[in-house]
């Protein structure tokens, strides 16, 4: 009886360790999870982002009718991530107000487009920020000649405002914590709100210092609207997909994580062709599908880091070529090294 059992026993211990053993390999090598979004992107050949109706360095058209500007840069990368061609976007102008609406409805692909990445917009409105690519704050621009030194003089004037952002909300809030009494001119269209603050319709005009800075470039005459020092928020502005396709999201992350890690390499338009055939720093190989498969890990060809740092340059070569020309300095964007926040985790 004792032989009979020690003998069952051991069949059993046997049969689970089997049946754990035909169970690792299938784990294994289960298939990574399909993508909806990728495979209608793909299906039509052309990547929708939604951008900005017109902002100067961030995402206007040219006189050519060419989109151009920093977001504009980010759905570039993630098409030539795609198809190794920059030109295979077709943008999608939205509004504060409608912005949202048009991801959630899959009218755009992806959202490229200074939107601040909030709680309630990543949980509530469906949404997932895949990166923070250009850390803000809401600030306020007033015309030089006024003689306003800084937002506490603000009291009692009007101030012109977009609805359905961030930015209303954290005026009503900072005015209430500092007891300053103000009139909203709430506009939705950012030329009109943009039109009333230079008619003078309103004596100071919010939103984040980016914003302003693009608006304050486009002037006929720049010095003389000032921006205000004080920044009464925190505003972290970057890409979003829609929930439900993690796939998507990890691609569009990871260009963007991507652009940053290049720039902490060094690695640049001018170099990446020679960096990818003779740096032997593990990492470079690895970014630039020499070693590894990280490029297959996110669903496009290993060589996709070449293709997008060749096409576009790193993220300091992106910020230099759109954002310095309106008077943006790198302050919080500066990579870690330089003492600012943007960080790569490892591309490994």
């Amino acid at each position: 009886m004792k032989a009979l059992r020690l003998s069952l026993k051991g069949a059993m211990a046997g049969a689970a360790l089997m049946a754990a053993s035909a169970l690792a390999p299938a784990a294994a090598q289960a298939p990574a999870a399909g993508s909806p979004t990728l495979d209608a992107i793909r299906a039509r050949g052309t990547l929708i982002c939604g951008v900005n109706t017109g902002l100067a360095g961030f995402a206007q058209p040219d006189s050519q009718g060419v989109w151009r500007g920093f977001d504009v840069d980010y759905c570039r990368a993630v098409a030539v991530a795609l198809w190794n061609d920059p030109n295979k976007v077709r943008y999608v102008p939205t509004t504060a107000q409608n912005r949202f609406t048009a991801l959630q409805s899959g009218e755009v692909d992806m959202l490229s487009r200074n939107t601040t990445w909030t709680l309630s917009r990543d949980t509530s409105l469906g949404f997932d920020f895949t990166g923070i690519n250009f850390f803000d704050g809401q600030g306020f621009m007033v015309k030089t000649a006024a003689g306003v030194r800084t937002a506490r003089d603000l009291n009692g004037a009007t101030i012109c405002v977009q609805p359905g952002t961030t930015t209303e909300q954290n005026l009503t809030d900072w005015a209430r914590a500092n007891r300053i009494r103000f009139t909203p001119v709430v506009i939705e269209r950012l030329e009109e709100v943009v039109g009333a603050y230079v008619s003078g319709r309103c004596d100071a005009y919010t939103t984040d210092v980016s914003g302003l800075a693009s608006t304050r470039s486009a002037q006929p005459r720049p010095a003389e609207h000032m921006i205000l020092p004080d920044v009464i928020s925190k505003e972290p502005l970057g890409p979003a997909v829609r929930h439900g396709d993690q796939r998507f999201a990890d691609l569009v992350k990871w260009v963007h994580f991507g652009l940053v890690g290049a720039e902490e390499l060094g690695i640049t338009a001018a170099n990446v062709a020679q960096a990818a055939q003779s740096d032997a720093r593990p990492d470079v190989q690895r970014m630039l599908g020499r070693s590894g498969e990280l490029g297959q890990m996110l669903g496009v060809d290993n060589l996709w880091m070449v293709n997008i740092i060749r096409t576009l340059g790193n993220y300091g070569e992106i910020f230099e070529r759109n954002l310095t020309p309106i008077g943006l300095q790198r302050g919080p964007n500066a990579l870690w090294t330089n003492g600012g926040l943007q960080y790569a985790p490892p591309l490994r």
